[in-house]
């Protein structure tokens, strides 16, 4: 276990910023769970979540919740940053955005848990909340996400 996470070859962090144009996934990097014993959770808000509608190319805004249980690799907070900024010149509709987002995020650390919502503003008098989560299959985090996904709002 290290403390310093400059050891852990984080590109990101600590270095100016270069903003990816279009969706890119690479720039998600990881670092150590310093408490992988401990269950916890790590909440992410992006209130300034933009898109582009895959149709008509208008400008989708959202806030993306993500809460996570992390076990032995968590996101490290720019990349993230950088990540969902790269969504905002990628036409993709509010559900797949959701998806794509949790899909990555179990490819890059393999959290016991996961869940992400989008809370998209209205566009032509209708707003739309897509949900998606994911439980380690086998274990309790998998029955937490179909308690959690049977009782959500």
């Amino acid at each position: 276990m290290t403390n310093n996470r400059q050891d852990e070859g984080l590109e990101a962090l600590g270095h100016k910023t270069t903003f990816c144009q279009d969706y890119t996934p690479e720039v998600l990097e990881t670092f150590e769970n310093q408490h992988p014993d401990n269950d916890y959770w790590v909440r992410f808000n992006c209130p300034e979540f933009t898109t582009l509608c895959p149709i008509t190319g208008q400008p989708d805004f959202a806030e993306i919740r993500i809460s996570y249980v992390p076990d032995k690799r968590m996101v490290e907070s720019k990349s993230l940053k950088l990540y969902l900024f790269s969504f905002r010149n990628h036409g993709d509709f509010h559900e797949d955005c959701v998806n794509t987002i949790m899909k990555d995020l179990i490819r890059l650390m393999n959290p016991k848990y996961i869940e992400v919502t989008g809370f998209f503003t209205p566009r032509g008098g209708i707003s739309i909340y897509p949900f998606a989560n994911y439980g380690r299959p086998g274990t309790k985090y998998e029955q937490l996400a179909e308690q959690r996904f049977a009782t959500h709002e």
